[in-house]
């Protein structure tokens, strides 16, 4: 396992993943559903990185260069809400698809939308939902970059 070191005391982790089908930064302050998140992706074959909030998010995300990141909602320092609108506000993430996980009620699907949120999954979730949510928005990355066009907004 390769340990990325950020500012601070935190790491991020990554396992590199051969023939990895894609990479995905995690980000979750609670660290054993940022853990089950991880394990259930790599079982299917992605890279996983680990960011413990916004802040961490918004110093890797950069350096990892994601196909696809996932948030909480409710975190410290910087919440999934502000952290989506700062990706997307920035030229070099904007397209990035980003999946909201958490309970999802409809104030929050709203907010994440405003925020340009791609898709949602509540918890708790069904891990093989969460691998067709990942899946579906790197396809659709994918088809857009091939096309020539940037990977978009819509809801996943």
């Amino acid at each position: 396992m390769a340990k990325t070191r950020t500012r601070g005391l935190r790491r991020t982790y990554s396992r590199v993943v051969s023939g990895a089908s894609g990479r995905v930064l995690v980000v979750d302050d609670n660290k054993v559903i940022r853990q089950l998140i991880k394990v259930n992706l790599e079982l299917e074959g992605f890279e996983v990185v680990t960011a413990n909030d916004g802040v961490e998010c918004l110093d890797v995300v950069h350096r990892v260069c994601p196909d696809v990141i996932t948030l909480d909602v409710v975190m410290p320092r910087l919440d999934g809400f502000g952290t989506a609108a700062q990706l997307r506000a920035d030229p070099r993430t904007r397209h990035v698809p980003v999946a909201i996980v958490s309970a999802c009620t409809q104030h929050e699907v709203e907010a994440g939308i405003e925020a340009g949120v791609d898709a949602f999954l509540a918890k708790p979730f069904e891990p093989a939902e969460l691998v067709r949510v990942v899946h579906r928005l790197i396809e659709r990355k994918d088809r857009r970059e091939r096309k020539g066009a940037p990977a978009g907004r819509g809801r996943g």
